[in-house]
């Protein structure tokens, strides 16, 4: 193997998953090392990663953390990760990295937990209008650049799609309400098979690793 992709909590890490996707997509060969998140605070994770954050990844003496940053690594072994034409792909690492830096009110009342319904929890005014943001990026992204692929940018599954599974995962979530656009780019996410085996894995995790805040939402 050419190195070491650390991840958090698959039920829980919404970084780790857009970490694990793209490396996935560039077809690296690293070892997944898993470190059950803590509430916050995770002297693993700490020991380990520059920022004390998931996901990280080492790579061929590459040392490289934060997700965008991942983002552009892995686009160098594949290209493809973001979309050829130059509007596009400018487009495409806008939206990346407006959800990157942004959204903090839906990342605060809607939590990812990729085991649960909490249908119609969260909305708050504050992430009710990062919702409809969100809903018109992907919307106005789909419409002009997603061509008859379920896509943002058509028919291949790419870094953009990846900033935002977890996004579709917290819809999935909380179900809050959404354009006929928006859901059904959902469900074209969920039934990625790189997001499906996520779900998967993120199912057999040890119920010890469950964290309590996350699982009793009212």
């Amino acid at each position: 193997m050419d190195g070491k992709l650390y991840i958090g909590t698959r039920r829980y890490s919404s970084w780790s998953l857009r970490g694990w996707l793209l490396v996935k997509l560039a077809g690296l060969d690293v070892e997944e090392i898993l470190l059950p998140l803590q509430g916050g605070n995770t002297p693993a994770i700490k020991a380990v990663s520059p920022n004390g954050l998931v996901p990280y990844l080492e790579h061929q003496g590459a040392r490289v953390w934060e997700s965008l940053a991942i983002a552009e690594y892995c686009a160098e072994f594949n290209p493809a990760l973001w979309p050829a034409d130059r509007l596009a792909r400018a487009h495409a690492r806008s939206i990346a990295a407006e959800m990157h830096a942004g959204f903090r009110a839906l990342r605060l009342a809607m939590p990812m937990n990729l085991g649960r319904s909490y249908q119609g929890l969260g909305q708050t005014p504050e992430s009710v209008a990062d919702i409809v943001r969100i809903d018109a990026l992907l919307t106005e992204t789909r419409q002009r650049f997603g061509g008859g692929g379920p896509f943002l940018f058509g028919e291949m599954f790419n870094a953009a799609d990846a900033m935002f599974a977890p996004v579709v995962a917290r819809f999935i979530t909380y179900a809050p309400p959404l354009s006929d656009t928006t859901g059904a780019y959902c469900q074209a996410v969920r039934a990625q098979a790189l997001v499906s085996l996520w779900y998967d894995l993120a199912a057999q995790e040890p119920v010890s690793w469950r964290l309590e805040k996350y699982e009793t939402m009212a």
